[in-house]
């Protein structure tokens, strides 16, 4: 037991190295394990955080529509956002009480859903959710309901999910794992580039419907037009 315990100690230390530190420096070594761990577990919580959201639709409203935040795959930034800050900022105080991860996770949750929420607007001129609606919101980007959901996540991540997922990814073989990891980070930066970029040109079109003149904007009225993008975002707001 001792043993094991050891090994899942050393095991975590090294899957996330800012994870327990205190007075550690960041050095240069540690930061790129850390982003390195990051672009690792980052799918596993965006489609974890995807799944919930879904069956919440489903039990809710009696009916499955998209949660995804990319325009490729069931891949929702927020979450694999909010994993990497609860596991750096929480991680720590897993053997504590419950209630830090709970409140941990429904601080840091909400913060990150706030702010994502603000730059969608101010970028993009949208918003893909709007809590106005809601007792007890903040600007209809947050509310006390899904800041409660965000302290479960906590919870779920920082006591079971976590470890799990940091034994499993510690038991790929080190060369296969760099492969992998800059295999999926290329993904990711690129499936959100064009994310982006399809939803600029979205809402580009709904205040001038006349098709692009320039090849980029051709490219992506083909490749993801409005029917499209309805299907991706169906909860999409756009703010005038």
């Amino acid at each position: 037991m001792k043993e094991k315990t050891k090994k899942e100690k050393q095991g975590h230390a090294r899957l996330f190295e800012l994870a327990g530190a205190r007075k550690n420096k960041l050095t240069l070594a540690c930061l790129l394990s850390v982003l390195s761990s990051a672009a690792r577990i980052v799918p596993f919580f965006t489609i974890y955080g995807v799944v919930v959201e879904l069956l919440w639709c489903l039990f809710r409203n009696g009916y499955l529509e998209s949660r995804s935040g990319l325009v490729y795959g069931p891949f929702n930034p927020v979450y694999g956002i909010g994993a990497v800050i609860m596991t750096l900022t929480l991680y720590r105080y897993r053997n504590r009480s419950s209630s830090i991860s709970f409140f941990g996770g429904a601080v840091v949750g909400s913060v990150i859903e706030y702010l994502l929420s603000w730059g969608q607007e101010t970028l993009f001129g949208s918003t893909s959710w709007d809590y106005s609606r809601m007792p007890f919101n903040l600007d209809g980007r947050i509310c006390l309901l899904y800041s409660l959901f965000w302290g479960i996540l906590g919870v779920l991540w920082i006591k079971s999910l976590y470890p799990r997922v940091a034994q499993v990814i510690l038991k790929i073989p080190n060369r296969f794992g760099k492969v992998l990891t800059w295999v999926m980070l290329l993904f990711m930066i690129v499936n959100i580039a064009l994310s982006a970029l399809a939803l600029g040109r979205f809402v580009q079109r709904q205040a001038d419907p006349t098709p692009a003149a320039d090849p980029l904007g051709q490219f992506l009225d083909e490749r993801f037009p409005d029917q499209r993008m309805e299907r991706v975002y169906p909860n999409i707001l756009f703010v005038e």
